[in-house]
């Protein structure tokens, strides 16, 4: 038995979930993976795991095994790393996924060169608008943009991203400036469809009234609905709500909708309507005049860009730690968003 290999592969089936997952990550066959563990509990003598047609489960003596494989592993590889010439080398298969559109514009094109620095890495990409569910997929890293659900995954918050109401020139030239966000009542508003993940509606910050509850007019004619944790945790700076605002949520209808995300900003590039976005689309249509910020007096606290992570930080494979640092000074950096870093 190949003890080393046993002890990743264990270790990669209890984080996982799965055999199969485990199986993927490895790029082996399931039965594979499957003997392995076979001949690390013989040789233990005890059952670390319990394997179902669909799920696996730790006994109490794989809970405790688990704690020391991961430390080992983790220390053999810092050990690798710090003989290994020219620094620190990731090697094996890193599978990322990150939303269609960001991953297209923000992601996917700093993988090329994350590579050219750690040659003996494999890289799988997926771009998917749904919500992965990393360890069952067998993925060691998600980007994901804007506030997450609680998780017992690990989230690591590698930048700002705002969301902005903006519009091309030619549509508010025929349709007027929205100066309060009950206007949009009032206007063509270019939102995702029903079935798409942006469900609570465009959010906006309103003055409260003297009794402390939003100004009712904001609410009149449009479903909308108090934020119970926006300002709480890091998903929004405390500072960004203070005792006479109230964060709210309006969900508003419109001529148009989609469920893809691009489409709305070419609609609105179009003059076709109002669109709610985020900095990192419009950001550069902004700068050069094709699209203008409205409401901007209300706009809404930050939310995050993450990368998330079905391991604990300190038993993160190399790979993964590395892939992370990278788009911390990467994200981290001022001029990536207006272009210069990304290009």
């Amino acid at each position: 038995m190949d003890k080393l290999k046993a002890l990743e592969t264990f270790a990669s089936v209890a984080t996982r979930g799965s055999l199969s997952a485990a199986a993927r990550a490895e790029g082996v066959a399931p039965a594979v993976v499957s003997r392995r563990l076979d001949a690390l509990e013989e040789h233990l003598g005890v059952k670390l795991l319990v394997r179902t047609t669909r799920r696996v489960a730790l006994t109490h003596e794989g809970t405790a095994f688990l704690d020391d494989c991961q430390r080992v592993l983790a220390e053999l590889a810092a050990a690798e790393a710090s003989v290994t010439a020219g620094g620190l080398q990731a090697s094996g298969h890193l599978r990322i996924t990150a939303p269609a559109g960001f991953g297209r514009r923000h992601v996917a094109p700093l993988l090329p060169a994350f590579r050219a620095e750690h040659p003996r890495l494999r890289i799988s990409l997926n771009l998917s608008d749904r919500v992965v569910d990393l360890a069952a997929e067998g993925y060691d890293c998600a980007v994901r943009v804007g506030d997450l659900p609680d998780s017992s995954l690990v989230s690591i918050r590698l930048a700002d991203n705002r969301r902005l109401c903006v519009a091309a020139p030619d549509y508010l030239r025929r349709r007027g400036m929205p100066r309060h966000p009950r206007d949009l009542l009032q206007h063509d508003c270019l939102v995702l469809s029903s079935d798409a993940s942006q469900t609570r509606g465009w959010a906006f910050r309103v003055p409260r009234t003297a009794q402390g509850r939003p100004d009712e007019r904001t609410l009149a004619g449009a479903s909308a609905c108090r934020d119970a944790q926006g300002l709480s945790d890091e998903r929004a700076p405390a500072s960004a709500g203070t005792d006479d605002s109230e964060l709210i949520y309006l969900r508003l209808e419109g001529p148009l909708d989609c469920s893809d995300g691009q489409v709305l900003h070419d609609w609105c590039l179009a003059g076709e309507g109002l669109a709610w976005r985020s900095t990192w689309e419009v950001e550069q249509q902004i700068a050069d005049g094709t699209l203008v910020p409205v409401l901007e007096a209300f706009a809404a606290p930050p939310n995050g860009i993450y990368a998330v992570l079905p391991h604990a930080v300190r038993h993160l494979p190399l790979r993964v730690r590395l892939w992370v640092d990278y788009l911390r000074a990467r994200y981290g950096d001022p001029a990536f968003w207006r272009g210069a870093a990304a290009g």
